[in-house]
């Protein structure tokens, strides 16, 4: 196997990240420092370490849907003591991780997975994986408003890239509406919502790609099917598992 896979499937980076970790000399193979890009590792015999930590490939790649509730930071830990998402999927799989961004006030759909190339396409906008959201807004959005957000608004000096926006109603002066992305920026959907003058009171993520969130309750998780990840694989231009 070559060795930038080898590190994408332990969930150390991407196969491009990866190129990057051996280029900068910071991996070994059976003790000695490999630079070279198409090294050939055989997974049942070398010792392979990153910084000098034991790199191993998990047994079997694992595959989660959790309905993140708000109030949960998707990160590894939390300085200020917040309730972690992993905490809520305990010993479902070594090495899983978050795949992307679900900002704390946002709940719905949040991908696990310890398959770290897949995890690096779901979040890469240029491989345009669709992310669909639930939102309820403050205000009724004018027809001019929401074809700024599906042609792209200025967030930080950029155009976010083409979205589908589909008003789902408009009462009491509330817009429930659900957007379709296929980015990641820091709470990118209410950006753009507050870009148009409508800022966001409720935000629940509803697909990511081929994978719905369905009626899985807040703080629960669930395996995904077989069919679910050979769909996702599909999608991301990856051969199955």
């Amino acid at each position: 196997m070559r060795l930038n896979r080898y590190l994408a499937r332990a969930g150390i980076a991407s196969r491009r990240g990866a190129d990057d970790v051996i280029a900068a000399g910071r991996v070994t193979v059976n003790g000695s420092p490999v630079t070279e890009l198409g090294t050939v590792v055989d997974p049942e015999r070398d010792r392979v370490e990153v910084d000098g930590k034991p790199v191993t490939l998990p047994e079997s790649l694992t595959y989660i849907a959790l309905n993140k509730p708000c109030g949960h930071v998707v990160t590894m830990s939390d300085p200020q003591g917040r309730p972690i998402a992993t905490d809520l999927i305990p010993d479902a799989a070594p090495g899983i991780v978050p795949v992307g961004r679900l900002d704390a006030a946002t709940d719905g759909l949040l991908l696990l997975t310890n398959d770290g190339e897949l995890a690096y396409r779901v979040t890469h906008p240029s491989f345009e994986l669709d992310k669909v959201y639930d939102v309820v807004a403050l205000g009724v959005l004018a027809p001019a408003e929401r074809a700024a957000l599906e042609t792209g608004v200025e967030l930080d000096g950029r155009k976010t890239a083409p979205a589908r926006v589909e008003i789902l109603s408009t009462e009491h002066h509330l817009t429930r509406a659900r957007i379709t992305i296929h980015e990641g920026r820091k709470r990118q959907v209410r950006r753009m919502f507050e870009a148009v003058g409508h800022p966001v009171k409720a935000l629940t993520r509803v697909r990511v790609g081929p994978v719905e969130l369905g009626n899985l309750r807040p703080g629960a998780w669930r395996r995904l099917t077989e069919g679910e990840v050979g769909a996702l694989r599909t999608a991301l231009g990856l051969t199955a598992p």
